[in-house]
């Protein structure tokens, strides 16, 4: 395992039941109840984890797009990342997730866009974390 130098820690906690229950990180920005969505039998009416996660990773990689389209010196106006979070049974008796990232660069030709979506993905938390657990596919619009 390499070695990390700790920059930030966010914490949440998860209180009720589960995916039926409140979600609130230590600070106090998100303070949300989470539910099962209607696709999974669920009542929904309220966030749930895949849609966090799917906001956190668009976040990120969107900020790692950036860092590395500042360093090539490339145009990101008007950039935007779409993460789309699916969760499904890994038919080994658990679940698993898979994500799509479907990213913007209406500045750049679409070959140099392509060149900084797979460079932000070396970069990214997100995707370092899920690299070779997670499916992870690459789009650019």
């Amino acid at each position: 395992m390499v070695h990390m130098d700790i920059l930030y820690t966010a914490g949440a906690v998860a209180t009720g039941d589960g995916r039926n229950g409140h979600v609130q990180s230590t600070d106090g920005h998100i303070d949300t109840d989470v539910r099962v969505p209607r696709e999974l039998g669920g009542a929904g009416g309220a966030t749930n984890p895949e849609q966090l996660f799917a906001a956190g990773y668009a976040a990120c990689f969107h900020s790692a797009l950036q860092l590395v389209a500042g360093k090539a010196k490339l145009d990101v106006t008007d950039s935007e990342v779409v993460a789309d979070v699916s969760i499904g049974a890994n038919g080994v008796g658990g679940f698993g997730l898979a994500v799509q990232l479907e990213v913007a660069l209406p500045a750049l030709e679409r070959a140099e866009a392509e060149k900084l979506v797979e460079q932000a993905h070396q970069v990214c938390p997100y995707s370092n974390a899920t690299r070779g657990n997670v499916e992870v596919t690459l789009s650019v619009a």
